[in-house]
């Protein structure tokens, strides 16, 4: 084929071949091209060069663009890379350590097993024993820790209770310890509805419960004072002989029996007993702060 144009002198791109004799061609700076290749002077002590040459400047330069173009094409890889950032695991997370070390750890997260600890039976028993004894003083401790608050409470019960009360609340007083219709009154007469009920005035124990002559029905009460206090014209009992009373405990229901013109109650008072000398019952209950 002809030239593309006149006088241009065509370039081979491949390598030439260094003639036979051994010695190496040399590139004539000025030209580049492998026309003006010439036989150096000297030869190597080994009496041969190799059979290739080097790549022509020319061709060097052609290969440059593509190089070029690999590494920023690399060059933009290893960035967009590096600019994404890696799921960090959040701190507040728990991970295990197993779970971050795989199943091949298993064996390293062991535990070595420590000395097993005993007593003997003996040494057992008598721990069970002294367990035993102290709950045993526990629990008496709390029973008198018990016992002593309930006795505080009774004290303080009894302390707050009254220590007399008037044989009839809301009674209206129509006779006096005084002489009456030519003979002696011996008692008070307190008058109320059918049926009123009738308290003991002081603590004490019931000497007599029951019918007598003149009264109908009558109860004897032996008072912590010493004296004896007595009831009259009932027309119920609610307590019998032996019964202990306190102050304010229903005795009675008032009526109208025996030797009476009208439910009332009658009450005297024997100083220091049955027999003992008869006193003003008035008198004797302002003394323990009750009024009639």
């Amino acid at each position: 084929m002809g030239s593309r144009h006149a006088g241009a002198t065509v370039r081979p791109r491949g390598r030439e071949v260094a003639p036979s004799s051994g010695t190496q061609p040399s590139v004539s700076p000025s030209s580049g091209s492998p026309s003006s290749v010439s036989p150096s002077s000297g030869s190597p002590s080994s009496g041969s060069w190799p059979a290739a040459l080097p790549a022509a400047p020319a061709a060097v330069a052609r290969r440059r663009p593509a190089a070029l173009l690999a590494a920023l094409v690399v060059g933009a890889t290893v960035a967009l890379v590096g600019t994404q950032t890696l799921p960090a695991a959040d701190a507040r997370e728990s991970v295990e350590v197993a779970e971050l070390l795989g199943s091949d750890a298993e064996g390293l997260l062991e535990i070595e097993p420590t000395p097993q600890l005993a007593i003997t039976e003996v040494e057992a028993r008598a721990r069970l024993e002294e367990v035993a004894a102290s709950r045993a003083e526990r629990a008496d401790r709390v029973a008198k820790e018990q016992a002593a608050a309930a006795e505080a409470a009774e004290a303080a019960a009894e302390a707050a209770r009254p220590k007399a009360s008037p044989p009839v609340k809301g009674a209206r007083l129509t006779s006096c310890f005084c002489p009456r219709w030519g003979t002696m009154h011996w008692g008070i007469d307190l008058a109320a509805p059918m049926l009123t009920p009738e308290y003991a005035v002081e603590d004490g124990v019931v000497l007599r419960a029951g019918a007598a002559s003149g009264y109908g029905l009558v109860v004897y009460i032996l008072g912590v004072s010493g004296d004896v206090t007595v009831y009259g014209h009932m027309e119920k009992i609610t307590v019998a002989a032996g019964d202990v009373v306190s102050a304010g405990d229903q005795i009675a229901l008032l009526g109208s029996r025996g030797q009476s013109t009208g439910p009332h109650l009658h009450f005297e008072v024997h100083s220091g007993g049955v027999d003992g000398k008869r006193v003003d019952p008035v008198v004797w209950l302002r003394a323990r702060g009750v009024e009639l």
